[in-house]
């Protein structure tokens, strides 16, 4: 019986002896506990900051259309951080803003132009508007549900730590039970399985549990073996997330390392104490680990700012390139657009140098793009001027017509027939009218001057003489192509002039239309290739132009011009019928192994019928522009 006492009293006094460690230990674990804490709270901190930075720095919209912003806010409909929407929003909102206000004010100089009063100008939104408005609309909505959302369950999560804390503070508080201990872990877990609360309530919930779970350990006469065996599973549990912090240094993504190191802190936090001989370690284990995470950060960041510094100095370069362009003037139509080949070609080249510091973007893009606009807006002044000029043109040339129609009735042939010369060889002197309009008013001026004419040649039978005139005015506008042509001095509008002087020429005699029609298209083949610069664009319009010239003057035009449009039309169907298989066959060979090889050859095919079909349509366009 005494030795049965004796070992009973020994026990009491081991357990105690462990409390009395731990009550000693208490400040150092609260100390440890806080240290964790703020390299937790550090974390995050760093981790928002460095994420933003990486994911948004340096990013340029300020060269976007309308419909890029459209397209690009709608990609952020499936974005699951609504942080990123919100420095997106904000960085693209005034941009597109400032288009819609220059729209704006264009439209209203126009309507005020056109003898509006400003009190009655509306703008009317178009399609790109609406999207963008509705879009943008619909990202706050779901950004204000989710955080609506997000604050409803972290008060929902403070009310239940509020929950756990009363029955933790009633378990502390209470008599100790054969159950208490248990209890005890079934709230600690609880605890750790509640999400986050309130921004303004975590510190005070934390500090209120940790002070709980002490006073836990400090007054409860648990037995010695249970507590050893409590804080060696948290040893285990803390060495295992040593091993995973460990790990992250092999993680490619310094991003997800990052991420994936937030969430272990979160856990260690949250498991309880070890016992005093290994705590130090395990933390300073943990604490390693997450300083090698910190310093790939740190070098990826040292690394990106060097980056920043070299792009900014290559895209002052460009600026300073650009800043010359600001000075350029001419009254050359080709020489403006020669120098808008080569400022185009130095946005390609500030488009495809990287991003420069947030510090620093909105200086550098604003110097760039102030100076690509100014010489923009110098050469819409221009061709502004320049369309004036064929405006009043057509206000000339309408006047011609206006006289021909008057005198295209008149009998008195001589007379008639030198006025209406003198009006052609005026219409000749007038410069180029808006091309919209060109077919358009000289059919008009060629049909009264074709209608008397041909009334004269029915009254005096003069169609040999005239048509031998004809065919020689022909083979003389031939013989100024070709002239033109070896001396490569000629100009699209010159060249029009003379077709449309040669179009305006009537019938040759019969056994030499072939003859003539070959050297015709041989000269004007020829000018085309001689002059310099010319787009094929240009030179296909050209050439449509004479097809169609040529028809119109063929007693059956009107019925092959029609069959033309109806060929281009099936060469339409059949082209878009081709594109459509060769996307399908771009989805199915997708999935397969080979995919990339397969993709390739497709992308080439593709592109090719593209641009076929893209060709057919500015034939029947211009088909049915100048017919």
């Amino acid at each position: 019986m005494e030795n049965e006492l004796d070992l009973s009293a020994e026990k009491e006094m081991g357990a105690e002896s462990s409390l009395s460690d731990q009550i000693e230990s208490k400040n150092s674990s609260r100390k440890t506990r806080d240290s964790s804490l703020l390299n937790e709270s550090d974390l995050e901190e760093r981790l928002d900051s460095a994420e933003d930075h990486e994911e948004e720095e340096g990013r340029d919209y300020s060269g976007f259309s309308k419909q890029q912003f459209v397209e690009l806010i709608k990609t952020l409909t499936e974005e699951k951080s609504f942080k990123r929407v919100d420095l997106i929003l904000k960085e693209v909102q005034p941009l597109f803003e400032e288009i819609r206000q220059g729209e704006k004010s264009v439209a209203l100089e126009k309507f005020l132009a056109d003898g509006g009063i400003a009190e009655d100008f509306q703008f009317n939104l178009d399609e790109h508007d609406r999207a963008f408005d509705a879009t943008v609309k619909a990202l706050r909505s779901k950004r204000n549900k989710y955080y609506k959302a997000l604050e409803i369950q972290k008060n929902e999560n403070l009310e239940k730590k509020n929950q756990l804390l009363e029955q933790l503070r009633t378990l502390v508080d209470g008599e100790e039970t054969e159950n208490s201990f248990k209890a005890f872990k079934e709230i600690q877990s609880a605890w750790r399985s509640t999400g986050s609360v309130p921004g303004n309530h975590s510190r005070t919930l934390w500090a209120n549990y940790i002070a709980l779970v002490d006073r836990f350990y400090d007054q409860r006469n648990i037995s010695f073996e249970l507590i050893e065996l409590d804080r060696k599973k948290n040893l285990e549990a803390k060495i295992e997330l040593c091993q995973r912090a460990e790990q992250l240094d092999k993680v490619e993504s310094i991003k997800e390392a990052a991420k994936e190191l937030n969430a272990l802190h979160d856990e260690f936090k949250h498991i309880g104490p070890v016992s005093r001989e290994h705590k130090e370690d395990v933390w300073q284990r943990f604490k390693a680990a997450s300083d090698a995470v910190y310093a790939r950060r740190d070098a990826m960041m040292v690394e990106l700012l060097d980056s920043f510094k070299k792009n900014k100095e290559e895209k002052l370069n460009v600026i300073q390139e650009v800043l010359a362009f600001t000075a350029f003037d001419t009254d050359n139509i080709k020489e403006w657009n020669q120098k808008t080949k080569e400022i185009l070609d130095i946005q390609k080249r500030w488009e495809a140098i990287g991003p420069v510091s947030r510090s620093d973007t909105k200086e550098i893009n604003r110097k760039f793009w102030s100076s690509f606009k100014e010489f923009f807006g110098k050469k819409n002044a221009f061709f502004k001027r320049l369309d004036g000029e064929r405006e009043e043109n057509l206000k000339r040339k309408e006047e011609l017509i206006k006289k021909a129609d008057d005198l295209k009735v008149s009998k008195d042939w001589d007379k008639t027939s030198n006025a209406l010369k003198a009006l052609q060889v005026e219409w000749k002197n007038i410069g180029p009218v808006p091309e919209k309009k060109r077919v358009k008013v000289y059919k008009r001026f060629k049909n009264a001057c074709d209608y008397f004419f041909n009334q004269r040649r029915e009254q005096f039978g003069k169609l040999d003489e005239e048509q031998q005139q004809n065919l020689n005015k022909k083979d003389a506008i031939c013989e100024e192509m070709e002239k033109v042509a070896v001396q490569k001095s000629g100009s699209l509008d010159e060249l029009r002039t003379l077709i449309d002087q040669f179009n305006g020429i009537g019938f040759v005699p019969k056994n030499t239309i072939n003859k003539s029609k070959k050297r015709y298209d041989k000269a004007v083949q020829s000018y085309l290739d001689n002059i310099e610069g010319l787009e094929a664009a240009d030179k296909d319009r050209v050439l449509m132009e004479m097809q169609l010239a040529t028809l119109r003057n063929d007693p059956q035009g009107e019925r092959k011009i029609h069959h033309k449009e109806q060929h281009i039309r099936k060469q339409i169907n059949k082209a878009e019928n081709d594109i459509a298989i060769l996307k399908n066959n771009m989805e199915f060979f997708g999935r397969s192994r080979n995919a990339e090889k397969f993709k390739s050859q497709f992308n080439e095919k593709l592109e090719l019928a593209t641009s076929e079909l893209q060709e057919l349509k500015k034939q029947l366009k211009l088909l049915k522009t100048v017919s």
